[in-house]
């Protein structure tokens, strides 16, 4: 049997589900490339609401929100880019759709803007601006109703807005340094400034300061009483806090109650509903739960009530994206899972019936050829706890002997590799268990989903740590009899490109092929290659290019690929603003040129990811080809 990557891209993406009047809106890729479009609720043809030469940019690596329904004002808000250059531009189409016309003129032409919410009674919209050529990021506050745009200042560190009140008389602005390093700021319009509200200013931090990360996040005003928020500082795997608004008001906790699930995870979603009513979400062993719950302010507690997602029709999986239509009554979520693509519900009436709107299917392999995955933790070199799934081929593909490993890495390093269909490696890990190989998926320290200590371990240090999280994987997988890791190959995208780079040549004899996707090959160049605004944060995270000089060259993956002892495959969008084509160039001519066997593929109109069905598909078909060519599995028994 040889299956086509084409059967697994035969289930289209439903993604960003809004419900608006009789209309269901979402994102898709049902011509090939990411559209917007809309259907009744109670069923019928999907219409395009903008034409099909525009490709729309993946959801997941939008910061924020690719589009918005404002029913009341006939109007749709939609983020635009060109081929994947994340310069995101907001453009206005009607409701049954349109030609898209920019909202802001060219007042922010060449630069990234992103939609962080929106208010649809309120008619307002979000902005942060990125400038691309200097450090300091704007936020707007937009009125689609009157055209006003309400400017809330700039910051090297962010000042992204968490929330506002009513009346948009305050705002809640957050700087951020480094993952969950955050500090609250409040905006007022008497003033026109912002005011300290919690956490403590990387300014007045002394050299040696052990500053707790804070993490603050959305926040919901109580009129003008007090804030609440997401936060980790009463717990390493997050949860509520309550600020009082008075000057100086102390964080305090928020206790939840009434959930059911059980399994380690983290808090990830406070969303408010209507009135004291509101949702929360959970990331249990990376599947999605959801609850409704009531917050009662004099006792600072949230009181969690029906299940939303997590049981039921909806369980073992991701929730993509969700929404509520507060004057229905209704909840619209993509949700998917390790076999099944992706699929759009609404969650409606009092009793929360869950209600299919889509039966997307992979076109000619029943569910029972694919692999739901198992566990496959293990303990690290130091004894951390690993968590790491095993995909094995099922056994009715008729496979015989220990399986070749494709040993893959996720992207961040601050992701998680969960069992979501809507992102590029779910349906890749899929189609190599139906090739024959084994796919190992490990969440080292630096994922999240294991608690803020837990992904705060890889802040300055990649290729540490880390990197020994890798090699303790593969000791452990020396023990399984059903795998063969005398034929691994190693692949990732980004942040997994670069660790594919380090293993490769840190590690070289432990390798049959590897394959590296938009990955950083040399720190330095990487970092001063970053849009200004990036910088910043990099130079945090990762080490700045003067004066970590040194630590950069040795975390630096051109500082070994001279060992690299197997063929590599690398991939490349162009138009990538993260990781820019010139590191990738850089990395093939100095291989090839050291007489390296590689092979390059790079895609003219993509950026950071692969949106084009057909690009994906192509990168599906080399990637499986590559390894199938260098690790040798059998096809089946005979």
């Amino acid at each position: 049997m040889h299956p086509s990557a084409e059967s697994l891209l035969s289930a289209r993406l439903f993604l960003n589900p809004e419900v608006a009047g009789e209309h269901l809106y979402f994102a898709s890729d049902l011509s090939g490339r990411m559209s917007l479009y809309r259907m009744r609720r109670g069923g019928s043809v999907p219409e395009p609401l903008i034409p099909g030469g525009i490709a729309l940019a993946n959801p997941k690596l939008i910061n924020g929100e690719l589009f918005s329904v404002f029913p009341d004002l006939d109007r749709i808000l939609v983020m635009i880019d060109e081929d994947g250059n994340e310069n995101y531009q907001p453009h206005i189409i009607p409701l049954a759709g349109g030609i898209p016309e920019p909202m802001l003129g060219d007042r922010f032409t060449d630069q990234q803007v992103n939609l962080i919410q929106s208010r649809r009674n309120h008619h307002l919209a979000v902005f942060s601006v990125d400038p691309r050529v200097s450090p300091k990021h704007g936020s707007y506050v937009a009125d689609l109703s009157t055209g006003d745009l309400l400017d809330l200042g700039t910051s090297v560190y962010g000042n992204y807005v968490a929330g506002f009140n009513d009346d948009l008389t305050s705002v809640a602005l957050i700087d951020s340094y480094s993952a969950a390093d955050t500090v609250l700021y409040l905006w007022e319009k008497t003033t026109g400034q912002r005011r300290l509200l919690a956490g403590t200013p990387i300014e007045q931090r002394a050299a040696d300061d052990a500053v707790l990360p804070t993490g603050f996040d959305v926040c919901f005003f109580r009129g003008d009483r007090g804030i609440l928020t997401e936060t980790t500082l009463f717990s390493d795997r997050g949860g509520c806090g309550w600020i009082p608004l008075e000057e100086g008001g102390e964080v305090l906790p928020v206790t939840i109650g009434g959930t059911i699930h059980e399994g380690a995870g983290e808090f990830t979603t406070l969303e408010h509903l209507d009135g004291d009513r509101f949702l929360i979400g959970y990331n249990i062993d990376g599947c999605s739960w959801a609850y409704e719950a009531t917050f009662d302010e004099s006792a600072l507690h949230l009181e969690a009530g029906t299940v939303l997602w997590g049981e039921g029709p909806l369980h073992d999986g991701v929730a993509a994206h969700s929404s509520y239509d507060r004057d229905q009554d209704v909840f619209a979520v993509a949700f998917s899972t390790a076999t099944s693509p992706v699929q759009l519900f609404t969650v409606e009436g009092r009793e929360r019936n869950v209600v299919p709107h889509t039966n997307e299917r992979i076109l000619g392999l029943s569910s029972e050829l694919l692999s739901a995955g198992e566990d496959a933790s293990y303990a690290s070199h130091d004894g951390l706890h690993i968590s790491a799934r095993l995909y094995l081929p099922p056994e009715t593909l008729g496979f015989v002997g220990p399986r070749p490993i494709a040993y893959y890495i996720h992207g961040g390093p601050q992701s998680q590799e969960r069992p979501d269909f809507t992102w590029f490696s779910m349906p890749l890990i899929q189609y190599l268990s139906l090739r024959g190989f084994a796919v190992f998926v490990p969440n080292v320290r630096g994922s999240k989903g294991y608690g803020l200590s837990y992904m705060k371990q890889v802040d300055r240090d990649w290729g540490g740590k880390d990197l020994l999280d890798h090699v303790a994987a593969i000791e452990h997988l020396k023990n399984d009899a059903r795998v063969d890791t005398s034929r691994m190959g190693v692949l990732g995208r980004s942040y997994g490109g670069y660790m594919t780079l380090e293993l490769a040549g840190r590690h070289p004899r432990l390798w049959s092929a590897a394959i590296d996707m938009f990955g950083p090959y040399d720190l330095i160049t990487f970092v001063e290659s970053l849009p200004e605004t990036w910088k910043t944060y990099f130079h945090m995270a990762i080490g700045h290019p003067e004066r970590d000089h040194d630590f950069l060259v040795e975390r630096s993956p051109k500082t070994y690929l001279g060992d690299l002892a197997c063929p590599m495959l690398v991939i490349q969008g162009r138009n990538d603003p993260r990781v820019v084509v010139g590191e990738s160039n850089q990395l093939v001519h100095d291989l090839r040129a050291q007489g390296k066997e590689i092979e390059y593929l790079v895609f003219d109109d993509e950026g950071h990811d692969m949106v084009k069905r057909e690009n994906k598909l192509r990168a599906y078909e080399a990637i499986a080809d590559f390894l199938t060519k260098h690790l040798r599995p059998q096809d089946s028994a005979e």
